[in-house]
């Protein structure tokens, strides 16, 4: 039998007349009132779904959501908006992750503000692009202030410039790449990077971050064509922070080993633990050396708000460069991040001039193309979310946001330091915790198995989302705390849920322990 896609391509073959254009779905004057009903009626099912969650998960498991795919054909379309919800309501909505819930505690996933939000609803129709100044003319002028806004909070000086990007990992690839290219540049036998190519000597070239730091180095290495070799692993302290020490043991290896280090990564907020590497020490060997230092400041980035903790950020202003995740401790909706640069003339390693595009002449007259600082073409206009956020609630709250969850994570660490059937791994450098439930006798591979029980079973009754890691083999539970309006006494119930579980679970295996023994 034919598809249905089959039978229409046939038809049209054969020469049968084709359906009207569906243009009454076009966004356009025309059908103004139609978007405002059908956006309304958008809104109102999100505003009841979000009002009528009582847990962050339904434990849904992937076997179970993908039988309510079963029957969906996409070349049948259902011809109009409540059918349409319905469905959606169905496959999706009923069971999202909902990182508004107070007692979802599990990855770099914010709550987002309400201007973040509004913002969504007005960039999305308009639909600017903001590659070149003449698809979104204003939209470019935002985006830039917004950059400067950042350098001048990180202190980056006046020659400062960068670009919004989707993400950390898009943020991290680009200063590699320039960190790569701006070595290229340095050789007096190579014509750069973009032009020949690699130099001879890539084999040898050494990118350093910590054992701690984001997955993100490895790709981008691969990516840039240095593959994962060249990522050199830093140890840390006992705090998960760049051992400054063993950062200098690190480079003087590269030289006795004649291998070329072109770039430091400084991380400010790992992914695991929340720590912030000592950023003055570690620019003053990059300066000592003449490397490249970038500070992925994804996470920690939210403390430049923030008038307590700021001070925790103290040598980000030395950096090269530095990536910034609005959509994490800024509250905004995903994706809202940017790249950031001291020399702006050092953009110039990701330009590439199109007739059709971006001229060079229009360069040169100063027309403001943001693609000229960017990896992608096509942009979204997702400085709006921040711009509007900044003007309606201001950088304080945001800051005040960002304090209330790192309070509650000293908070908490105290609660779980106490508790005599838990073990914390360290106090909390930023918002989160890392820790484990522990009960004695039972062995470090029982324990391992033991955590991931007890997290599987908290996500599967809908009753917590919390994280996993690994720390020296052994497997840890992690409270990533980003929600302002999660306190105390929820931690505390999930801790409970946490020890209610682990007993469960010790006393299903204690038969089978018993007859081992």
């Amino acid at each position: 039998m034919r598809s249905r896609l089959e039978e229409k391509q046939r038809g049209t073959a054969l020469g049968t007349r084709p359906a009207p254009l569906a243009t009454d779905q076009l966004f356009n004057a025309g059908h103004a009132e139609a978007y405002w009903q059908q956006a309304t009626r958008c809104v109102d099912l999100v505003r009841r779904k979000v009002a009528e969650v009582d847990r962050p998960f339904t434990g849904a498991c992937p076997e179970e959501l993908k039988e309510h795919f079963a029957g969906i054909d996409l070349d049948a379309p259902l011809g109009e908006l409540r059918p349409a919800l319905e469905e959606l309501e169905r496959v999706y909505l009923d069971d999202a992750v909902y990182f508004h819930h107070p007692r979802y505690v599990a990855h770099l996933n914010c709550p987002i503000v309400l201007p973040g939000i509004l913002a969504e609803a007005i960039l999305s129709p308009i639909n600017s692009s903001l590659d070149t100044f003449d698809q979104s003319a204003g939209g470019t002028f935002i985006e830039q202030s917004l950059i400067d806004w950042t350098a001048d909070r990180i202190g980056l000086g006046q020659d400062a410039d960068g670009v919004f990007t989707s993400g950390g990992t898009q943020s991290n690839l680009m200063a590699l790449m320039i960190a790569r290219d701006h070595h290229g540049a340095s050789l007096a036998d190579h014509g750069g990077n973009k032009h020949e190519g690699l130099p001879a000597d890539y084999r040898r070239l050494r990118i350093l971050g910590s054992e701690v730091s984001h997955f993100s180095l490895q790709k981008s290495a691969a990516i840039l064509g240095l593959g994962y070799q060249a990522v050199m692993p830093v140890a840390c302290d006992a705090h998960y922070r760049m051992d400054p020490t063993a950062l200098k043991a690190r480079l003087e290896e590269c030289l006795a080993m004649e291998l070329i280090p072109i770039a430091v990564v400084a991380t400010a907020g790992t992914t695991d633990f929340g720590s912030i590497d000592p950023l003055e020490e570690i620019a003053a060997l990059c300066r000592e050396h003449g490397i490249w230092l970038h500070v992925d400041a994804a996470y920690g980035g939210g403390l430049l708000c923030s008038p307590r903790y700021r001070h925790r950020l103290a040598g980000i202003e030395h950096a090269d460069s530095v990536t910034i995740d609005y959509h994490k401790t800024f509250f905004q909706p995903v994706s809202c991040s940017a790249f950031l640069v001291r020399r702006r003339s050092d953009l110039r390693h990701v330009t590439h001039h199109a007739d059709y595009l971006n001229p060079l002449c229009q360069a040169e007259a100063g027309t403001p193309d943001q693609v000229n600082k960017s990896l992608q073409t096509t942009k979204r206009f997702d400085a709006l979310k921040l711009w509007l956020t900044l003007r309606i609630m201001g950088a304080e709250a945001l800051g005040e946001m960002f304090e209330r969850v790192i309070d509650l994570a000293g908070e908490a660490h105290a609660e779980l330091a106490r508790h005599p059937e838990v073990e914390v791994l360290l106090e909390p450098p930023m918002s989160t915790l890392v820790f484990r439930y522990r009960l004695a006798g039972l062995t470090e591979a029982e324990l391992d198995e033991l955590n991931a029980y007890v997290r599987s079973a908290l996500s599967r009754r809908g009753e917590a989302v919390i994280a996993a890691t690994r720390v020296g083999g052994r497997r840890y539970l992690k409270f990533t705390l980003l929600n302002p309006d999660t306190r105390l006494e929820d931690l505390t119930a999930i801790v409970e849920r946490i020890v209610n579980h682990g007993r469960d679970w010790c006393e299903a295996q204690a038969p089978a322990r018993a007859a081992a023994s």
